[in-house]
């Protein structure tokens, strides 16, 4: 399966920005999926994930509270909604695409986008 974050850009602290992460070439609701970040001179690390159904979520620490992730199957598409952003949330984000739920490291994941780069201004 092929992905494509997008939706990323600059936004002052405490603003909002929408993530979007588009499927194509493989069937989307086999997957569990997941948001991953990496800011320059760090490792990525895991910020959330949804479960093939949509039912399920869980997120990191740092965003529990102003980040929603969701996903609509019908459109291939998996959204991370984040709020109140702070200066330490900028990093590239990449969605990717996994089989086991509760999955919180990149190697758990078996395809990845691209990442689009958000960047938060104090």
């Amino acid at each position: 399966v092929q992905l494509q974050a997008s939706g990323g850009g600059l936004v002052q602290a405490g603003g909002s920005l929408r993530l979007s992460c588009t499927a194509s070439g493989g069937t989307f609701r086999n997957y569990h999926m997941g948001w991953f970040r990496q800011a320059p001179g760090k490792e990525r690390e895991f910020v959330a994930a949804v479960r093939r159904s949509g039912s399920n979520t869980h997120y990191a620490d740092s965003v529990k509270g102003r980040f929603a992730i969701s996903r609509d199957n019908a459109k291939n598409t998996m959204y991370l909604q984040m709020n109140s952003l702070k200066p330490e949330d900028t990093a590239v984000y990449y969605c990717a695409a996994g089989q086991s739920w509760w999955a919180s490291k990149p190697v758990e994941y078996n395809y990845w986008g691209q990442g689009t780069q958000v960047t938060v201004s104090s």
